[in-house]
């Protein structure tokens, strides 16, 4: 299994899955020329409810991969990292949320394809010289 997402309980019920509108919403933000009220993001995505644009953008700031400044009576978003940073602090997070770091990653390698692994190993390498 090479995918960060599992199936969960909003598969199915017309839900997207978990981190889908944050990864969503972050691929906006990285593209943008400027940074985007939560007006403008809800404009560029029209099936979301304005709060739930905020929300996001909220959640977003204090997981410190968007960085906002005020701007009349709003702030203005811009990215700080891309979708990739966004997964990997997710996976950092869950981490250090076990004590036992070595059965997690072990479990981790061992559900990742052989391509994953692969890289993965090639990345490790690289990241000793």
């Amino acid at each position: 299994m090479s995918s960060l997402s599992s199936p969960g309980p909003d598969q199915g019920s017309g839900r997207r899955p978990s981190g889908q509108l944050e990864r969503q919403i972050m691929t906006m933000l990285t593209e943008a020329d400027r940074g985007l009220t939560p007006r403008e993001v809800r404009d560029r995505l029209p099936e979301l409810a304005y709060s739930t644009v905020v929300t996001i953008l909220t959640r977003l700031h204090e997981k410190g991969v968007v960085a906002r400044r005020r701007d009349g009576r709003a702030y203005r978003y811009v990215a700080t990292s891309d979708t990739a940073g966004l997964v990997a602090g997710r996976m950092n997070r869950l981490l250090s949320d076990e004590s036992d770091h070595a059965s997690v990653l072990r479990r981790f390698v061992g559900s990742l394809d052989r391509q994953d692994e692969q890289l993965l190993r090639d990345l490790l390498r690289e990241s000793e010289d």
